[in-house]
């Protein structure tokens, strides 16, 4: 175990959202992949990794979908109330955590909507964290373009040390739970509500196939993915 990781490891699962880009009439996590639920997938994958003491899952108090799941009496899962925004949801479950954990506890946060995440990249990403805390990452290979208000080509971005985000993100609970007491606007994961605290978290390479369920035609794509993941073992 990294020795900056002194405390107990909670995951902690914003699912208090409804989906609405996916058009599916339910939140996205109930929706059905390769015969189990988004959220099925996401919480067997974090259960199955040992170095996680327990998970805790923000979802909507109307939600009644979420009582039904039999991971939602899992003994290794306990519920708490969600937001009215994503990082609302996570401060909850980090309260939590540091209620169960005390002062050195540490929050995984992840996607409910990334069925896909392997555990190895969860120990790399536990292995490499420091005491600012890690995220998952992948570095862009894209041409990436700044764009004026007309939607004209302003500039060409250097890729060189552009990111994008992935989860899960890893953090000492209580320093994540104070960035996440402050003022949010503007805050779209918890790595910028920590850069906001005058935090630098590090940047730990993970796949490409963590993908995360957003439009329809990102199902047919997961589908590939963990029909390949089978085949070669690489959960």
């Amino acid at each position: 175990m990294n020795p900056v990781i002194r405390g107990p490891v909670y995951a902690v699962v914003p699912a208090a959202g409804v989906g609405e880009r996916m058009k599916a009439g339910i939140p996205k996590q109930y929706l059905t992949l390769a015969g189990k639920t988004l959220a099925e997938h996401t919480l067997g994958r974090l259960l199955s990794f040992s170095p996680i003491d327990s998970v805790i899952v923000s979802v909507s108090s109307q939600d009644p979908w979420w009582p039904t799941l039999p991971v939602a009496s899992h003994r290794r899962v306990s519920t708490v109330a969600g937001g009215k925004t994503r990082a609302e949801s996570v401060r909850n479950g980090v309260a939590q955590a540091l209620m169960d954990g005390g002062e050195e506890a540490w929050g995984l946060v992840h996607d409910m909507a990334r069925p896909l995440v392997r555990l190895s990249d969860i120990q790399v990403l536990m292995e490499q964290c420091d005491e600012q805390g890690a995220i998952l990452a992948l570095p862009v290979v894209d041409t990436i373009k700044q764009s004026g208000e007309d939607l004209h080509i302003d500039s060409t971005v250097d890729r060189e040390r552009i990111w994008r985000a992935l989860t899960p993100q890893l953090f000492p609970a209580a320093r994540l739970y104070e960035a996440l007491s402050a003022d949010l606007d503007g805050v779209t994961d918890e790595a910028s509500a920590i850069e906001r605290q005058g935090g630098r978290p590090r940047l730990v390479a993970g796949q490409s196939d963590n993908i995360k369920i957003t439009v329809p035609e990102d199902l047919p794509l997961a589908r590939f993915y963990l029909a390949r993941q089978f085949e070669t073992g690489e959960q």
